[in-house]
């Protein structure tokens, strides 16, 4: 019996905080689908779905236990339908926690089969937020010490 594991995000971008945490992920479970969250209602992303699926499939194209898909819809409708077992949510702090928290309990009354795991990331990717990646990005910084290259590359392209 295979133990499937959802990781849902909206990885715009994906950073190498995400990547640790499907790292810690494949050590517990069999097959850990990452699942981009392709959220139109939700404010605009950097990258469209398509190239979050793209960076995340390229920079885990040796992880074959690891498969990306794109999401819409509830997170725990999805889970249930892959057959998960887990959905994994990465914690860099308290405050992840505390929001984390609410949607883990819908989850769990959406799709009580499908328990949430919380996982740390390490301490060297705790800073990592997003949001701050595409800031300093814009800014012409330089984040490829915290980004896949395809990631650090696509980044560039989109702020040049």
């Amino acid at each position: 019996m295979s133990r499937v594991a959802v990781y849902p995000g909206s990885f715009d971008p994906v950073s190498n905080g995400h990547l640790d945490v499907v790292m810690a992920a494949l050590d517990l479970f069999d097959l850990v689908i990452v699942a981009v969250l392709d959220n139109p209602e939700k404010r605009s992303p950097l990258f469209s779905a398509e190239e979050r699926v793209e960076m995340l499939a390229e920079a885990l194209s040796d992880q074959p236990r690891a498969q990306v898909r794109s999401l819409r819809g509830l997170t725990a409708d999805f889970a249930h339908s892959q057959g998960a077992v887990a959905i994994v949510k990465g914690l860099r702090s308290g405050s992840d926690f505390d929001s984390e928290l609410q949607q883990a309990m819908m989850n769990r009354s959406l799709a009580p089969s499908v328990r949430t795991v919380f996982l740390l990331s390490q301490p060297t990717h705790a800073h990592l937020a997003s949001s701050i990646l595409k800031d300093v990005a814009a800014h012409h910084g330089d984040v490829s010490g915290f980004v896949p290259a395809g990631a650090a590359r696509r980044l560039k392209e989109k702020f040049n």
